[in-house]
């Protein structure tokens, strides 16, 4: 959508799993570097239909007192310009713990994402598969900064 190439590499592909997104909207600390890195185009923000549905869900609940009204301009400001929208087809049955969070996997499956970003120990735990690694997102910001606005697998 509202994507900015970055010189020399792509920008990485991320999937960014609920908790990391409610604390990188809503709260200021390590979280909250995310939001510049997708509003500028440094990271391609993937999100799927369910994923939104469940952002928008959790943004609803009461400890956070946000208005209808608050949320939709949130998100239509700081989120639905930037993010790619990715239609997720396939299926996982990896995490028995939490199924609801086989989504940041197929959603990272289809959307050929390069990280989910989770602080999740059930997704930390599967650490990576072949196309995509599973990362705090400290590390991932350390490693951001490291390769100069540029990540590696």
């Amino acid at each position: 959508m509202g994507q900015k190439k970055v010189k020399g590499r792509k920008p990485p592909r991320v999937v960014i799993d609920t908790s990391v997104f409610i604390s990188a909207l809503l709260f200021d600390g390590v979280p909250g570097q995310l939001v510049d890195l997708w509003q500028h185009g440094k990271i391609v923000f993937l999100v799927s239909g369910e994923v939104l549905k469940e952002y928008l869900a959790v943004l609803s609940y009461p400890k956070f007192k946000l208005t209808k009204e608050e949320i939709k301009s949130l998100v239509e400001s700081e989120v639905v310009p930037f993010f790619e929208p990715v239609n997720v087809t396939g299926r996982v049955e990896i995490i028995n713990i939490d199924p609801a969070d086989n989504k940041f996997l197929e959603l990272a499956e289809d959307g050929q994402a390069d990280f989910i970003l989770s602080g999740d120990k059930h997704l930390l735990d599967l650490k990576s598969n072949k196309s995509f690694r599973i990362i705090p997102v400290a590390e991932f910001l350390r490693g951001f900064s490291a390769n100069s606005g540029t990540q590696s697998k």
